[in-house]
């Protein structure tokens, strides 16, 4: 049994118009988006900004109100509010957010900041918070007199720790992290994601990572779903999507991962602008009359892809 099972989730939001001011369309935000996330794995949601993939985190958690579809942790579907509070399954799915800066309340110390996620769910004493406060500060590399600063006190980096530290202050066994490092200096983000693997190793995480950054999703991550338009158009181990990029949408955004090596700057250049073109000229044929991508398809054991019926046929007839 999945840890997570995400099952056709759509995320709509009406458009209202006219005299009376009635639902005259929708945006479909997240629109039939289905997958799994077993214990202590990592699944990257990968996509350009507007593609949905931070609305279908914070479906899951409950900070979207969903349109319809499912989501079942240990197998119980926790749209209902009565397996939710069966399951803690508020205490168990924790958030580390894009803006560290505007997550944390620049009213509050960072003592009571990590401390809210444990005042609201376990009953312990001043002397047991001030501690479990310090082990957590531990946990992420920070001093303990962190415990009395300001979140304007901190750099970046600091801030975006101590929101992981919050996240892991009830134990959770799914974290969601919406794009934790795309604020960050190169060396900051390289800190954040080894703090954020080595607490996964210590306490069996599984990790949500949202992110547009291949670079970090393929450091971080054991399987990724590669999502455009509200729909996911590929899914896949990191060597599926790596080296069997099958959608044109994902071979288009692997294009675009900066290349270090500069002596291979004109076959690189040559490279991308090939992609682009046959993007461009073989776009319509990948998706339906509405612009939304085909239902997923199995092509191997890991791989699944949103492949138009010609594709599906050659790749049949390779197969066979």
């Amino acid at each position: 049994m999945s840890l997570i099972e995400v099952k056709n989730l759509k995320v709509h939001y009406p458009i209202r118009g006219g005299f009376f001011n009635r639902v005259v369309d929708n945006v479909k935000a997240v629109d039939g988006v289905s997958f799994s996330i077993e214990e202590g794995e990592t699944i990257g949601l990968v996509g350009e900004s507007g593609s949905g993939k931070s609305t279908t985190g914070k479906a899951i958690i409950g900070l979207e109100e969903i349109t319809s579809g499912s989501i079942l942790y240990k197998g119980k579907d926790v749209t209902k509010r009565t397996h939710r509070k069966q399951l803690k399954y508020d205490e168990a799915v924790q958030m580390i957010f894009q803006d560290s800066m505007s997550s944390l309340n620049p009213r509050k110390r960072i003592e009571d900041i990590i401390a809210e996620p444990l005042r609201n769910f376990e009953h312990l004493s001043k002397d047991e918070e001030k501690l479990r406060v310090l082990q957590l500060l531990d946990i992420v590399g920070l001093d303990p007199d962190a415990l009395y600063k300001y979140p304007h006190q901190f750099s970046g980096g600091q801030r975006q720790r101590i929101g992981v530290a919050r996240a892991v202050a009830t134990d959770p066994s799914l974290i969601i992290a919406d794009e934790p490092v795309s604020a960050l200096d190169l060396s900051v983000q390289a800190q954040v994601l080894n703090f954020m693997k080595k607490i996964q190793r210590e306490f069996n995480i599984s990790y949500l990572f949202i992110s547009h950054d291949l670079g970090v999703v393929r450091h971080m991550c054991d399987k990724i779903a590669i999502m455009h338009r509200g729909r996911l158009v590929e899914v896949g181990t990191r060597d599926d999507i790596y080296d069997n990029p099958q959608h044109i949408y994902t071979k288009r955004l692997l294009a675009a991962i900066p290349e270090t090596n500069v002596n291979n700057r004109e076959q690189n250049r040559e490279r991308r602008l090939k992609i682009e073109q046959e993007y461009q000229n073989e776009q319509s044929q990948y998706y339906d009359a509405d612009g939304l991508a085909f239902p997923l398809v199995q092509i191997s054991d890991t791989h699944f892809v949103a492949l138009p019926k010609e594709s599906l046929n050659k790749q049949g007839e390779v197969n066979g």
